[in-house]
């Protein structure tokens, strides 16, 4: 598959916990029942209710909500962890509702990795052969998997430690070790369950920061499991947010800061530093408003694409008090932006004193 398909393709989907399940999405679909009401007369709970999303290939996309959002419900129906009530899904063109139990065995291990929170590893096997596991049962020879093994830890900066057992290594080295055995997998799909969100703050920052470096080379297609803004912000291409059940937002950093779909988004987002995240065309004045007040640009005017940043943007106008011109990829000037412009979009990205 090429960049800008489709690898996953979620339609509809609904998860409804409880004996009652299917009696209570035929309500839901004949009546609209609410998630009270489901509740209340079937003694069942809506984890995730009518989602539907589509990830491209190579994408990092972060789904983010609070605790009992669904977030981490719906990512398992990817791989078939949870059965759906209603829905489909697809991966990599494949209904993977429709797969046997033998057929969903060596999906899940040849087409799909998972990184958990908890880590995940096998206490009594070391490092290398935690990591060669999902080569283990594709039945690759010994020699040839611990050789993968050893190529992947390399890749997480864990050198040396192969022999090592689970108990002796560090919360932030044991999430490396379940990270290097998705790298080892080498499979097309990426699942990662809030995988740093057990470690100290520090630690986190560091495994982010490897992870993005380890993404850009790897070219995998992710979805990336948060409750944490900031990181969703950091790590994803796109993100999701998630409340109750549903989808709430779909878009880039970028799109969500700076325009939330409702107050809900817009509360989220009203403490994250927009520096690094929202661009000149975000901010600037079209080229045509800009001229009913001036009648020309002037020559002098610094020039900036329209992907540069805000932090950016700040230093040129603290050296130079003018308007900077933006420009497109041909080169061509499509916008512009003055003091004014750029201390709206620092100020409305503040959170209120209320």
């Amino acid at each position: 598959m090429n960049m800008g398909e489709n690898a996953i393709e979620l339609r509809n989907v609904w998860k409804i916990f409880g004996g009652r399940a299917g009696d209570a999405m035929q309500a839901i679909r004949r009546d609209g029942r609410s998630k009270q009401e489901v509740l209340e007369e079937f003694d069942c709970v809506i984890g995730v209710a009518d989602v539907t999303i589509d990830v491209r290939v190579g994408e990092i996309f972060c789904i983010m909500g609070l605790s009992g959002s669904g977030k981490s419900t719906l990512v398992r129906h990817i791989n078939r962890l949870h059965e759906p009530t209603y829905g489909e899904v697809r991966v990599s063109g494949r209904d993977v509702l429709a797969l046997s139990p033998l057929q969903l065995r060596q999906y899940r291990n040849e087409h799909i990795s998972m990184v958990f929170q908890n880590f995940a590893l096998m206490p009594h096997r070391s490092v290398l052969e935690n990591i060669a596991m999902p080569l283990e049962i594709r039945s690759v020879p010994k020699n040839q998997r611990l050789k993968i093994a050893e190529q992947s830890l390399e890749k997480v900066s864990l050198r040396g430690w192969g022999h090592k057992f689970a108990h002796e290594l560090s919360g932030g080295m044991q999430q490396r070790v379940g990270l290097a055995r998705a790298i080892a997998a080498d499979t097309e799909v990426l699942l990662m369950d809030e995988p740093f969100s057990a470690l100290d703050p520090l630690i986190r920052r560091q495994l982010q920061r490897e992870f993005m470096q380890l993404a850009q080379t790897m070219n995998k297609t992710t979805v990336f499991i948060t409750h944490d803004l900031e990181e969703a912000v950091r790590i994803g291409h796109r993100i999701a947010i998630m409340r109750d059940g549903r989808i709430v937002q779909i878009g880039t950093p970028e799109d969500i800061i700076m325009q939330p779909a409702d107050d809900y988004i817009a509360e989220f987002v009203a403490g994250i530093s927009r520096l690094k995240i929202v661009r000149a065309h975000s901010v600037m004045q079209s080229l045509g408003d800009y001229l009913q007040d001036h009648r020309d640009i002037s020559a002098d005017y610094q020039r900036v694409s329209e992907d540069t940043h805000l932090d950016v943007l700040i230093r040129l106008m603290v050296e130079r008090d003018e308007p900077v011109g933006v420009e497109d990829a041909a080169g061509h000037t499509v916008g512009i932006i003055t003091r004014s412009d750029l201390l709206r979009a620092i100020v409305e990205g503040t959170e209120s004193d209320e």
